[in-house]
């Protein structure tokens, strides 16, 4: 079972539900835990995984030998992103633009066009206590694209672990916020969306916007209200009007806060909201499976 954990804005809390959730699952389950916010990743700091393996993840983008290119500009007419241009006599590259298609190396009738390998970031996995399963990507600074990192993250998996049984049983995927490509590829292929939002007008603003691609993409959800008690019952009367569950509330603490702000689990800061978590996977479980 595959399960997203997203919100519209950042700071919500979702990446302090998605790792409880791990945390509370790999009880009785092989979990593997995806960090697929390439461009600030923090789950670590609350799994505390064992990095072990680092790979670079990348396109291939083109580059034109001079001496074979005759500036028939095919290549720029098939590029959909023009990330090619033809002026004259030369032939521009905008290795920023390209998405690695490979479009251009193909209909290049002088075979001019040959493709490298751009490094757009790296993908690092290890194990954290409890058996989870754990990979993160990271995009490289000033790189504009995650998707391919997300991709890669996506296909990878994990090395059989000794004494293991089985294969991981639950996939966690902790989104990157907003409502934005990375977004929706994160979601692509999940079983199951777990929408996590705050009772303020921004919150319910954002929580509009996520929760309308998980309707697209045709995927089950529920909302956890974090630090509720603040705002006002607008995102409630919201859920309720939309058919959207809310499967969990966690109130403001400046405990939890505290706790959260030293890298602390919410489940290990406080030990009986584990009932809480298990109750939600269960709950998760239930609607998903026939």
């Amino acid at each position: 079972m595959r399960i997203v954990v997203a919100s519209g804005k950042g700071g919500t809390g979702k990446t302090t539900v998605a790792t409880s959730l791990a945390l509370v699952a790999a009880d009785h389950h092989e979990v593997l835990f995806r960090d697929c916010d390439v461009e600030a990743p923090n789950a670590a700091l609350f799994l505390h995984p064992a990095l072990t393996s680092h790979a670079e993840v990348g396109i291939l983008v083109p580059q034109v030998d001079a001496g074979l290119c005759t500036a028939c500009g095919r290549c720029a007419e098939v590029c959909q992103f023009h990330a090619i241009a033809v002026i004259g006599s030369k032939t521009l590259l905008f290795p920023e633009l390209c998405h690695g298609c490979g479009s251009c190396t193909l209909v290049c009738p002088e075979q001019a066009i040959s493709e490298r390998l751009a490094v757009l970031g790296v993908i690092d996995s290890g194990l954290a206590p409890g058996g989870i399963a754990f990979a993160q990507g990271v995009l490289n600074v000033g790189q504009p694209m995650g998707v391919p990192i997300l991709r890669a993250l996506k296909d990878w998996s994990p090395a059989p672990r000794p004494g293991a049984d089985q294969a991981p049983a639950i996939e966690i995927r902790d989104a990157p916020p907003g409502a934005s490509c990375p977004v929706v590829e994160t979601m692509r292929g999940a079983d199951f969306v777990l929408l996590v939002t705050e009772p303020t007008p921004f919150g319910l603003h954002d929580l509009k916007q996520v929760a309308a691609i998980a309707h697209e993409l045709g995927l089950p959800a529920g909302v956890v209200i974090n630090r509720d008690g603040i705002g006002d019952e607008a995102v409630s009367a919201y859920c309720a009007a939309h058919g959207l569950p809310i499967l969990l509330r966690i109130p403001m603490q400046r405990s939890i806060a505290e706790a959260i702000a030293r890298g602390t689990s919410l489940v290990a800061a406080q030990p009986h909201y584990r009932a809480r978590f298990q109750d939600l996977l269960d709950t998760i479980i239930a609607r998903v499976s026939p």
